[in-house]
């Protein structure tokens, strides 16, 4: 498969020991991941996933979650200027929104796509420059995982077990290898861990 602008697909997603995304509450039930979200590690993580991106990709609902916190923080003096980076980042750059209900787009310089994930990002790779990063939507990078369109993982694992909720890998994804391109462990044992596929 020919990739004549090099766009590479990165996604950004955060687990925890036990593979989870969230917990058993449902898409809400973040606690056993979001006391790691404010760590030197994991905002240098933060910082690492949009630095060569130049087009997010979003599911609906993170979408109209990250609308609700982020902007504000872009116009903060006072946030960690990592938080305040990638808050400008996520405002300023070219967003499409993978969504099935939305009608309009929620927020500027976003577009919103009702098609197939894979049709999607394989158009994006077809035109444009700069790496296209899956934004922690895991209905997104799920189906990329299963047709084997990720190129670089960024990984931030929390060291706790949810003990229910919806897992990243799925059974049945094809078979992959994957090289380390960074490593780095918090104080309070989040990893925050970049892999990329190896072809």
């Amino acid at each position: 498969m020919t990739n004549p602008t090099g766009r590479k697909v990165t996604a950004n997603i955060s687990l925890t020991l036990d593979g989870r995304y969230h917990g058993p509450a449902g898409p809400g039930d973040l606690a056993a991941i979001v006391p790691y979200a404010m760590t030197d590690v994991a905002r240098g993580h933060l910082t690492r996933i949009w630095e060569n991106a130049t087009t997010a990709v979003l599911g609906r609902r993170n979408a109209e979650g990250f609308l609700g916190f982020w902007p504000s923080v872009a116009d903060d003096d006072n946030a960690d200027p990592r938080d305040r980076g990638y808050a400008k980042w996520l405002v300023d750059v070219d967003k499409v929104v993978l969504s099935t209900t939305l009608t309009e787009a929620p927020w500027d310089r976003a577009r919103v796509v009702n098609a197939p994930t894979t049709d999607v990002i394989t158009e994006l790779k077809a035109d444009g420059t700069g790496d296209i990063l899956v934004n922690s939507s895991a209905s997104v990078i799920k189906p990329l995982l299963a047709a084997d369109l990720v190129d670089r993982l960024h990984l931030m694992i929390c060291p706790e077990i949810a003990g229910g909720g919806p897992r990243l890998f799925d059974d049945g994804l094809p078979g992959s290898k994957w090289a380390v391109a960074h490593q780095e462990i918090g104080e309070l044992g989040e990893l925050a861990l970049v892999y990329d596929r190896v072809r």
